[in-house]
């Protein structure tokens, strides 16, 4: 099991352009240190602000040692807190998700209002102060309908993503939209080989043949090469876009954590399905034509989205242990479509709930080959896997900088 130093260390001997070292992707050190120095001081996604449309609609999200209560309260704001009551650190929510008037400490039923202040508590005397025992509050931001927490004491500063996100989300009503089904699969394989996989199409001929009807194998289409720079094929959908509002064009933070593009599907197609026509009938974006592709949003370490014409895509990355990851996929339709009337259910989610398994195996083959005493690191496709350089750095880059600095790295203005 690695040290925190043996990890800076094995960073600093990495060969650019090149995939991880062994323990990188297997050690139980390496997990440790990458929970302690990315997943509990990065900015995580953690629901769609639709998924607790109500006063006291609460969800549980577990991440390594830590368990959150997000809760909309009676001010229709949405907060996190630690899922531990202030009196003995009982559990203060054991469900998944729920809806209360209050929230109760299962144990001795401490009461706290849905803004975590402290109601009630029996019998504690008369010196005893409620209102220095309210709940412990994690960081949460809602931007343009996607909620975020943070458990670093002093979270990132998160503007810049914020407006550009307001910006590209702009056309997408995330607000006015339901969960019309959720996926959660566990993969078998490291946090950073989930996003490996995602990062790269050079896969998807070999493994996806439902994807592969509409979403483009050719790097080219995501909106830029190596360099940088705009196809013209990427330029003219931009172009299009942009004529009617929707902000398209290439766009990330200057550190790599969170990156925008709008890109084409492959031609004549409008949606991810078995037909490349629309899944929903009744859209929850306001574009003006079905065929506007699909706005490729990424935030690491923990979120990668699709935003069609019809319906939305959410993606949540959460590692569970060293070879262990959780995926949760959340399909998203506007509020007032009616199943059976305005999608069917198979057709919008059978292209992705069977891409997502079989991204399973291809992760969980890539780990038990890495596991191998012979894998040997080995180089990466400039042109079809610059996505997968451009994570390895950015991972490289943020522990390097946290270890070495105790600093979670802020993108610059």
């Amino acid at each position: 099991m690695l040290r925190e130093s043996d990890v800076l260390s094995t960073l600093m001997r990495r060969k650019p352009g090149y995939s991880l070292a062994q323990d990188l992707y297997c050690d139980p050190g390496v997990f440790d240190a990458d929970m302690a120095r990315i997943w509990y001081k990065e900015w995580l996604f953690v629901l769609p602000s639709c998924e607790i449309p109500k006063a006291g609609n609460y969800v549980v999200h577990e991440i390594g040692a830590y368990s959150v209560v997000i809760v909309r309260g009676n001010d229709g704001e949405i907060r996190a807190f630690h899922n531990s009551c202030r009196h003995r650190g009982s559990v203060l929510c054991k469900a998944k998700k729920g809806t209360g008037p209050k929230l109760v400490c299962p144990y001795h039923q401490w009461t706290y209002e849905l803004d975590g202040r402290l109601l009630w508590a029996r019998d504690m005397g008369a010196d005893f102060d409620a209102s220095k025992h309210g709940l412990s509050p994690v960081h949460c931001r809602t931007l343009s309908g996607m909620v975020y927490i943070c458990l670093a004491k002093d979270a990132p500063d998160i503007e810049e993503f914020a407006a550009e996100t307001a910006r590209y989300l702009g056309a997408h009503d995330l607000e006015n939209s339901k969960i019309a089904y959720e996926s959660t699969i566990i993969e078998h394989g490291n946090w950073k080989l989930v996003w490996e996989n995602n990062r790269e199409c050079y896969h998807c001929a070999g493994n996806h043949p439902s994807l592969c009807r509409t979403f483009p194998e050719d790097p080219a289409y995501i909106g830029s090469d190596p360099t940088g720079g705009l196809n013209d094929l990427q330029k003219q959908h931009t172009d299009r876009c942009e004529a009617v509002g929707a902000a398209s064009a290439f766009r990330a933070s200057a550190t790599g954590d969170w990156r925008y593009v709008r890109t084409p599907l492959l031609e004549g197609a409008e949606s991810y399905t078995m037909n490349g026509k629309v899944a929903v009938s009744k859209p929850n974006s306001s574009l003006p034509f079905c065929d506007a592709g699909s706005l490729l949003k990424y935030k690491y370490p923990g979120t990668w989205n699709h935003f069609l014409s019809d319906h939305i895509l959410l993606f949540r990355v959460t590692p569970i242990s060293p070879m262990e990851t959780e995926v949760c996929t959340k399909w998203l339709v506007h509020k007032d479509a009616v199943e059976g009337q305005d999608y069917d259910l198979k057709r919008l989610t059978e292209v992705w709930l069977a891409t997502n398994d079989e991204d399973r195996e291809v992760v969980e083959n890539n780990q038990r080959g890495i596991r191998s005493p012979a894998y040997i690191p080995g180089p990466y496709s400039p042109k079809h896997e610059a996505g997968n350089i451009q994570f390895t750095d950015w991972y490289a880059d943020t522990m390097i900088r946290a270890i070495t600095t105790g600093a979670t790295p802020v993108a610059a203005e």
